[in-house]
């Protein structure tokens, strides 16, 4: 039974949970995405957003506490710095879960964990590109510009005696 079983232990003891834990918060700040098994990936989530929800105050106090979990100050900077300013206006889910197949040696259901922000392929608030309109009926203007530019390359190919003769002269040079 399962009576009062709040979180997955992961079959670890609580030391080396919360180490585990650390250091894959670590590395998930770090590189922005991780892959790791399904189960570990879901109590990565319920470990890191409560710390990246108190990273968006950048204060002393938030700073310590957010130490207190991670434990390297390379990944506190990293937090403070670079992702606290882009998940700034998002209320909650900073984490996407993608399930990726099954490891080949146990067959272990495996999972990519990223943050959402900093995915440009599955983000939708990133900046769309600006579609131009066309239309197949040429304006007078457009029909002068191509005239004007069909025209400036027939003019460039009449000077091509001064090229060849720079390739004259680089000859002799190397005959010499």
């Amino acid at each position: 039974m399962r009576h009062g079983k709040k979180f997955n232990h992961l079959s670890r003891t609580a030391s080396h949970r919360s180490a585990l834990l650390s250091n894959m918060a670590c590395s998930l700040i770090e590189h922005k995405r991780i892959n790791t098994t399904v189960a570990k990936a879901k109590a990565l989530r319920v470990y890191v957003e409560p710390i990246l929800t108190k990273a968006k105050e950048d204060t002393t106090h938030n700073r310590r506490t957010v130490f207190s979990y991670l434990q390297s100050k390379e990944a506190v900077t990293e937090l403070f710095r670079t992702i606290a300013p882009k998940i700034a206006e998002r209320n909650g889910g900073y984490t996407r879960i993608i399930k990726t197949g099954f490891r080949q040696g146990d067959a272990a259901d495996m999972a990519m964990i990223e943050l959402v922000d900093f995915n440009e392929l599955y983000n939708p608030n990133a900046e769309e590109k600006k579609v131009t309109r066309r239309s197949r009926r040429s304006t007078p203007k457009a029909a002068e510009a191509v005239a004007e530019v069909k025209e400036t390359p027939a003019k460039e190919v009449k000077t091509d005696e001064p090229v060849a003769e720079a390739a004259d002269a680089t000859e002799e040079k190397a005959g010499e």
